[in-house]
């Protein structure tokens, strides 16, 4: 009775984890795209787009780690 909450709050993180991950995604591609665009790449455009990818594969690693499966 005392662990039954255990496998119910996993489940609630794991849930968070992968709607953070596809919102990071899409902002990781949102800041590609922009970067593409761009006649002249500034380095903080480059910066940016370079900190949004590390945020998803960071996000990425970790659901690995909790070896969540994502349907």
């Amino acid at each position: 009775m005392l662990f039954r909450k255990k496998g119910k709050l996993k489940q609630e993180f794991d849930d968070r984890l992968v709607k953070l991950m596809k919102s990071t995604r899409d902002d990781w591609h949102r800041q590609k795209n922009m970067a593409e665009m761009s006649f002249e790449k500034s380095p903080q455009i480059v910066a940016v787009e370079k900190l949004a990818e590390a945020k998803y594969f960071y996000l990425f690693k970790e659901a690995r780690n909790r070896k969540i499966v994502i349907k």
